[in-house]
């Protein structure tokens, strides 16, 4: 996924349509399969972005997010994750997550700010967007454990290892 633009992410270089990569979107994407995720005693109902366009579209175009929502995006491999908010008008918060469901760092962005904020660690394998300061208002912080109504994220995703 690294050569990818994904969501509310941005690569260094923009993709080719030529190279079999989706085109850019240009409208919200219908709401994707959903999940209920645990974050300790908090549940989101969380929409799973896990195909390119899915990945790349994420929350661009989309008007809101409800407080009990959120959008996950499953990337595959780890990796040092970036995310922006290309065309996205909803305020944000992301929680960059590694393989075994740890938050390793959460950030806040801003609508329509294409700067990248860039994880610390290249050990990204999922990031959580919720309604920007979700994570503060439950006192979610970096080491908090996600799990799916199936389990751990690895296992939910990817089968046992």
């Amino acid at each position: 996924m690294a050569g990818l633009v994904v969501g509310c992410r941005k690569a260094e270089n923009p993709p080719l349509v030529e190279a079999g990569f989706p085109p850019v979107p240009t409208q919200a994407q219908p709401r994707l399969h959903t999940m209920k995720i645990y974050l300790g005693p908090h549940e989101l109902s969380t929409e799973i972005a896990m195909r390119p366009l899915e990945l790349q579209t994420g929350m661009m175009f989309r008007e809101s997010m409800a407080e009990t929502e959120g959008m996950l995006f499953v990337m595959g491999r780890p990796h040092q994750a970036s995310f922006y908010m290309k065309n996205t008008k909803v305020p944000l918060s992301c929680a960059y997550i590694d393989a075994e469901g740890v938050i390793l760092e959460i950030y806040d962005m801003k609508p329509f700010d294409e700067t990248s904020i860039v994880a610390k660690s290249n050990q990204i394998v999922y990031v959580l967007e919720v309604p920007q300061g979700w994570f503060e208002r439950h006192q979610v912080k970096p080491g908090t454990v996600l799990r799916t109504e199936r389990g751990a994220l690895q296992e939910t995703f990817f089968g046992r290892q």
